[in-house]
């Protein structure tokens, strides 16, 4: 089959296109899946670079620890199933299917243990992936395009979970950054299909499509008004961080999934205590929560904004476009030599 692997961290010259990799064969427990679509992410080239890596663990660039490489990544799936591997009878050959980022795996020393599809074993990145049974959701009833779904399992699973574990409901003022990115235009969708009132930042360039999505629009470069929210959903981190905090009311929720802007935050510790804010920091998911977003999917409850479609070969080309931030919005590949990038 052709597929991209990752030789190593580093930059897109460690991509390496081939036309000769195996087909991979399925476990016990687990399914073939032939990839129709699978969405650009931070995570992936996070994980080309090693930036998960810390001064502690200086080999851990993957989501949970060292990775082997070869690699194939991929962490956005949308596929359909084509062969069981043994005491696998679900979901049924030729359904349509999905899987979360990150699989949760406990044990008995972590319950909050995971791997992660792209990171700890081969992803979507090919024209098949193997996948655990028990990881895969049925996604056939969607009245939404392969190229839709295929852009939805890492963002939005992603932002119902920071929604979720910050519990968001109708009525909650709710501030959003990096609301034009994948997590964060997806946080905006389903904070308004759950009620709340989002105000959103966002460069100007690229409101519009945050507005129609039904949220108020806040300058990127600004400060949010002091204790104006509910809950804060961040994606950016790096400096303003204190600022958003501080835009909490008392008793109010902080949730976070990412750091495009840095990891590597100042804030004042009395902001916290002394308005009794929680803070979550958000990568496991539970298996309820992302069932939750299969729901949605299925329902065809929100539309995922998709602004480009590159063949699965331009894979380098697509990551420099997403890193680019030019577009609102999520950027797909496809196996196939498909683009639409008008």
């Amino acid at each position: 089959m052709s597929g991209v692997m990752l030789t190593g961290h580093g930059g897109p010259e460690k991509l390496v296109w081939s036309d000769r990799i195996a087909v991979p064969e399925p476990g016990p427990g687990e399914v073939l899946v032939q990839v129709l679509a699978a969405g650009v992410n931070a995570t992936d080239i996070n994980t080309r670079k090693g930036w998960y890596a810390t001064r502690t663990e200086p080999d851990a660039g993957g989501w949970a620890g060292a990775i082997r490489f070869p690699r194939i990544q991929g962490s956005d799936l949308c596929g359909r199933v084509v062969r069981h591997g043994a005491g696998v009878s679900e979901p049924p050959i030729g359904a349509r299917v999905i899987c979360p980022t990150n699989q949760s795996e406990p044990t008995a020393d972590n319950p909050l243990a995971f791997r992660a599809i792209g990171s700890e074993y081969d992803g979507a990145f090919a024209e098949f992936c193997v996948v655990p049974a028990r990881h895969l959701y049925d996604v056939s009833a969607s009245v939404l395009s392969d190229i839709e779904i295929g852009a939805m399992p890492c963002a939005y699973g992603t932002a119902y979970n920071l929604l979720t574990r910050a519990r968001v409901r109708g009525g909650d003022r709710v501030l959003v950054t990096g609301a034009s990115g994948g997590v964060g235009y997806a946080a905006v969708q389903l904070a308004v299909l759950k009620g709340a009132i989002v105000t959103a930042q966002c460069a100007p360039s690229k409101a519009r499509a945050v507005r129609d999505a039904g949220a108020r629009i806040l300058d990127r470069g600004a400060a949010p008004s002091s204790k104006s929210f509910d809950v804060v959903i961040d994606v950016v981190g790096g400096e303003g961080w204190n600022d958003r905090l501080s835009a909490l009311k008392p008793g109010g929720r902080y949730a976070t999934s990412g750091a495009i802007a840095g990891p590597m935050v100042e804030g004042d510790l009395r902001t916290i205590y002394l308005n009794d804010l929680t803070l979550f920091g958000c990568t496991h998911q539970s298996r309820e929560i992302f069932a939750g977003l299969v729901t949605i999917i299925n329902t065809a409850s929100v539309r995922p904004l998709v602004s480009k479609v590159y063949s699965l070969r331009d894979i380098a080309r697509a990551q420099q476009d997403f890193e680019s931030k030019a577009n609102a919005g999520k950027i797909v590949l496809i196996p196939g030599e498909r683009n639409e990038n008008g």
